[in-house]
């Protein structure tokens, strides 16, 4: 076996299957969300990366892998030039990369295209029976259960129903919309969208199956705190109460649902973001560390 491989191998082992595991066990990553939704954001692209480098440098002869190695721990890419001028083995090795990556990014696309569609077709039928009011800057519409949810992407709105606008004070309701538009403008159903396409195409991988569940969950945390910038925590948590039997499209956001009540406890419960930071990037770094046996053997073998 090409040693060589060895980074790789590591690499999607520690981003696969150990970070996921530290990550549900940490306190932190509920306290600092949008941190916590970049490590999982890097797991996925390390893995992704990784599992593309290791049948490469499987085929790959011991001089042409040990380079492959360099250009990956300097974060050197190859010239355009050198890339046509590949051939045999070399070629075959790129090839197969490509091909690897090309399966969750057609994945993630995919995704995209679908919930747009769907999007549109909401939109299609918002634009029918809805209303826009210019005090709320949303669309309202006539439904007696209280529900706010939000249509991101190129046609992005955000839409209440006529129920939370008569049960919500202006404060909740204020707040309710900010959480919306923390969603849009933080884009987060790409962040989504990624997360569904990874837990599609590795399915059995632990970084895949919790990643697609807590990536939701962590965003809308993060949208949370977004919106406390512009409202108290009484006025959100008591929103998301009265919201959270409310129904969305597939597609869209909720200030409600079934994480209501986990996200109510914790907005009412305050807490110092400093220390949560810090053990954050802690267990980043030992993870880090956890592969530098790994990197000195292979560098240290240059043939």
């Amino acid at each position: 076996m090409n040693h060589h491989a060895l980074v790789p191998l590591g690499l999607a082992l520690l981003s696969g299957l150990v970070v996921p595991w530290l990550l549900l066990r940490a306190r932190w990553a509920q306290q600092v969300p949008r941190l916590a939704v970049t490590v999982w954001a890097a797991c996925g692209a390390v893995f992704a990366v990784a599992s593309a480098l290791l049948p490469a440098q499987l085929l790959l002869p011991n001089e042409s892998s040990h380079r492959l190695t360099d250009m990956v721990l300097t974060l050197r890419l190859p010239a355009p030039g050198a890339l046509l001028a590949l051939r045999g083995r070399e070629l075959a090795a790129l090839l197969v990369a490509t091909a690897v990556l090309a399966v969750p990014a057609t994945a993630f696309a995919r995704g995209l295209l679908k919930a747009r569609r769907a999007r549109r077709a909401h939109g299609d039928v918002l634009r029918m029976i809805g209303r826009y009011d210019p005090e709320l800057r949303a669309t309202v519409l006539d439904h007696a259960r209280p529900a706010v949810y939000c249509l991101p992407g190129r046609s992005r709105r955000v839409v209440v129903s006529s129920g939370a606008v008569a049960t919500l004070t202006p404060a909740q309701l204020a707040a309710a919309l900010a959480h919306e538009r923390a969603h849009i403008a933080g884009r987060h159903h790409l962040l989504v969208a990624a997360a569904e396409a990874f837990g599609r195409v590795f399915r059995r991988l632990p970084l895949a199956r919790h990643g697609s569940t807590a990536v939701p969950l962590l965003l809308e945390m993060a949208a949370d705190d977004r919106a406390l910038r512009r409202c108290t925590r009484d006025a959100l948590a008591t929103a998301l109460y009265a919201l959270a039997s409310g129904r969305a499209p597939r597609a869209a956001f909720a200030a409600g649902g079934p994480s209501a009540a986990l996200r109510m406890r914790r907005i009412l419960t305050p807490h110092r973001t400093g220390h949560p930071v810090l053990r954050g990037l802690l267990t980043i770094g030992a993870a880090t560390c956890a592969m530098a046996p790994l990197v000195v053997a292979c560098c240290s073998f240059p043939v």
